[in-house]
Parts: structure tokens; C-alpha cells; sequence
């Protein structure tokens, strides 16, 4: 899973190194749908994206709903599976990690997040 794209957050921290950006109206439908888990490092960045369900899914997730200048709105920590997230209508946005991630990276709402690498 994933692209030469990284995202790290306004202290440094590297939230992910491996990113799909889901963009197509299909991508975005199926998001994680099927797959059994997430590593460490991976992420779906889902775009546009307001909100976000986890029916269906084997496992939790973080969850970061982003600006449009990539600043994070609001966090879902282990979201867990069969469950619908609160709608942000200012969000256009969303990271969908692997629980725990953070916390392990301390990233917090207000933060604002940066891609690094090349993103196809």
C-alpha cells in the first residue's frame, strides 16, 4: 500500500510513510474495505472527505480530519470497527492511520501537516 509521499506533523513527527490518496469517487467508497489490517507507517488520504464510516472493517483506526490548508480540525483515536464518525463540514479531508499512531506521534488538533516526497 502506498506511494513515495510522507506526511509528518508540526513538530516533526512522520505520521505516515507509505500513502494512497484516495481521490475517484470508487477509492474513496471502498476505502479500507477488505483488508485485515494497516502497518505501522501506512495511510488513505481521502479526498474530498467530510466524514467517515468503518462498516465492514477488521480492525480500528485513527482518524485526522484536515483543512484545506492541512491543519488538523479533529481526531478520532481507535476508531472502532462499525462505527460512523461526527461530520466536519470544514473538513476536506481525511487520514485514515493506523491506531495508535496519534499517539505515538503526539499529533494534536490544531497542528498543520506537511507532505514530503513525490505523489503520483
Amino acid at each position: 500500500m502506498g506511494h513515495n509521499l510522507k506526511i509528518v506533523n508540526s513538530s516533526g513527527a512522520t505520521i505516515a510513510e507509505r500513502v494512497v490518496h484516495a481521490r475517484s469517487w470508487w477509492a474513496r467508497a471502498r476505502g479500507l474495505l477488505g483488508r485485515k489490517a494497516m502497518q505501522s507507517g501506512e495511510a488513505l488520504l481521502i479526498e474530498p472527505c467530510s466524514g467517515v464510516h468503518t462498516f465492514g472493517m477488521a480492525f480500528p483506526i485513527d482518524v485526522v480530519f484536515l483543512s484545506s490548508d492541512w491543519t488538523v480540525l479533529h481526531l478520532v483515536h481507535a476508531m472502532r470497527p462499525w462505527r460512523i464518525s461526527r461530520y466536519l463540514s470544514k473538513a476536506r479531508s481525511v487520514l485514515e492511520l493506523p491506531a495508535g499512531t496519534l499517539e505515538r506521534t503526539q499529533t494534536a488538533v490544531g497542528d498543520r501537516l506537511h507532505l514530503e516526497g513525490c505523489q503520483d
